[in-house]
């Protein structure tokens, strides 16, 4: 079986490769890519040759998604597998993107059966086991690297690899060898002391968002993780290890090569 799963896989990348003048196309400007050795954009476009051809692009309120657009997208998400596998991203299909932020109106129920209206705007959303969902206009002001910790690709992104074993929560299922104690106790630590410096209005350094619930600390401190490793391994270095061990990549180590 795994002989076939491998001659699938080699197939795919030999009869969907992506030109070479398209790929320069689409990365050369994309910032959070820049520092990736020639061998580990090799394998970024062997990952979104696949993810390319599993997922399905959809363009509403009459967003025309081009081939450009695709694999811009496409190589942002599939630079969180660098040191992971394709698979996973299995159990969903459909990647929407709009023009724009977009507003959602929902209403949920919590724990005490209190019923709560969302009225919110957004540029993304992960749905568990359905689609993400993501801003155009947001993915190109954030293509250059000019707001530092902020990519609402790799945001959307890491919420679908916390989803993996059910619903977000900051938890996704950690590789043989990682301890889920240090884990807990590394981002909990983190979690707490943004929450209490927000609630002192002192200054913090990653984005008040991720004091949200742990679910947005975990896609919050992905961003920067990829980002802006130096922000993140100097103000939170045993989340920037729980994350290199996670990722299985180096970040900060390609920023201090370049």
């Amino acid at each position: 079986m795994n002989f076939l799963k491998r001659a699938h896989i080699r197939y795919i990348l030999h009869k969907h490769k992506i030109a070479h003048a398209l790929w320069e196309e689409s990365t050369r400007s994309l910032f959070i890519l820049q520092s990736l050795s020639a061998v580990e954009k090799a394998r970024l476009r062997e990952l979104t040759t696949l993810f390319l051809h599993r997922k399905k692009f959809i363009g509403v309120q009459g967003l025309d998604v081009t081939e450009v657009m695709r694999i811009m997208v496409s190589a942002q998400a599939c630079l969180l597998l660098l040191g992971l596998d394709i698979t996973f991203f299995d159990g969903w299909s459909d990647v929407i993107i709009y023009p724009g932020a977009f507003r959602i109106n929902r209403d949920s129920t919590d724990s005490a059966g209190v019923v709560h209206h969302e009225d919110s705007v957004l540029s993304g959303e992960s749905w568990s086991r359905g689609p993400v969902i993501l801003s155009w206009e947001d993915i190109q002001k954030e293509m250059y690297g000019e707001h530092p910790g902020r990519n609402v690709v790799v945001h959307e992104l890491a919420h679908k690899l916390d989803m993996q074993n059910g619903l977000a929560n900051g938890m996704p299922p950690l590789h043989a060898g990682m301890q889920r104690v240090q884990w807990t106790e590394a981002l909990s630590s983190a979690y707490e002391q943004l929450q209490q410096k927000i609630a002192h209005h002192s200054r913090v350094y990653i984005d008040p968002y991720g004091a949200t619930n742990p679910a947005e600390f975990f896609a919050v401190i992905s961003e920067f993780f990829f980002s802006s490793p130096d922000v993140l391994q100097t103000h939170h270095p045993k989340v920037y290890e729980q994350l290199l061990l996670y990722y299985r990549q180096n970040p900060l180590e390609r920023l201090m090569q370049e």
